[in-house]
């Protein structure tokens, strides 16, 4: 079992808190034990696998799965899994993962989500699961945005970031057009738009834009949308949540391809 802060896989994994860390060494973390699942569950690679005695105990037929998966696996002390975790009260396992883009191949078609400058990793995460539960095909993130494998937004996707295809683009706006040339439509959210997001036929190959929690979508990127649509809003209220913004037009689509319905007027 290893107990030392000083071991050289506690010290190398300790180091992949870091966005910096974890671009050098091309892995990121895996923290808990439903994120642990859903990555066997898709046969996601995995690299390091450290548990604690206790969840070893308590979790024996994944920590063997675990074991098949993992280059390396480690029982460690309380004291390290809690230096190793990234959270306050950890449930006592810790993976390391390679990093990738996911399924870029496929995202252009359906309906998928193109983001500029998110920032919060909560709102990422979120988005992330709205998508997968919604449908969607798959999420483009611009390349000044949060990382896509920040452990915060892993955590917030609850687990369902294996199951949504996504992929960072060092030009949103050049994968946009590449997105329209291929027969999507863009559309993006402005408030001075005068649809409203129920009036648009989500039934079409659709790529929803959406930007920065501050700032909102660029006006260079706005300009692309064959479509500008707004979410209504009574008097006094400036704007909602861009992660809610992704989930009302999300399952707005959804409710018109799965009962082809006519276009509310």
């Amino acid at each position: 079992m290893l107990t030392s802060l000083q071991n050289p896989l506690v010290k190398q994994i300790r180091k992949l808190h870091s966005a910096k860390e974890r671009h050098k060494q091309q892995l990121f973390l895996l923290e808990g034990t439903h994120l642990l699942q859903e990555a066997c569950a898709v046969n996601y690679p995995l690299v390091v696998a450290c548990c604690t005695p206790q969840w070893q105990t308590a979790h024996p037929q994944l920590w063997q799965e675990a074991q098949e998966r993992c280059d390396r696996t480690e029982v460690v002390s309380e004291e390290v899994m809690a230096a190793i975790a990234t959270t306050v009260h950890p449930d006592g396992i810790v993976a390391t993962a390679k990093r990738s883009d996911r399924f870029p191949q496929v995202l252009f078609s359906g309906l998928v989500l193109a983001l500029e400058t998110v920032q919060d990793p909560g709102n990422l995460g979120t988005m992330i699961r709205t998508a997968a539960a919604a449908g969607a095909s798959g999420l483009w993130l611009s390349e000044d945005s949060v990382d896509l494998d920040n452990p915060k937004v892993l955590r917030a996707t609850a687990g369902q970031w294996f199951r949504l295809p996504m992929a960072v683009t060092p030009d949103l706006k050049a994968t946009v057009q590449q997105a329209k040339q291929g027969g999507m439509q863009a559309i993006a959210t402005l408030p001075s738009a005068t649809l409203t997001y129920w009036e648009v036929d989500w039934r079409k190959p659709s790529l929803i834009l959406l930007g920065n929690e501050g700032a909102g979508l660029s006006a260079e990127l706005a300009a692309m949308a064959d479509l500008q649509v707004k979410i209504p809003l009574s008097p006094g209220v400036e704007s909602l949540n861009v992660a809610i913004a992704a989930a009302l037009m999300l399952y707005e689509a959804q409710r018109q391809q799965r009962e082809g319905t006519e276009i509310r007027d």
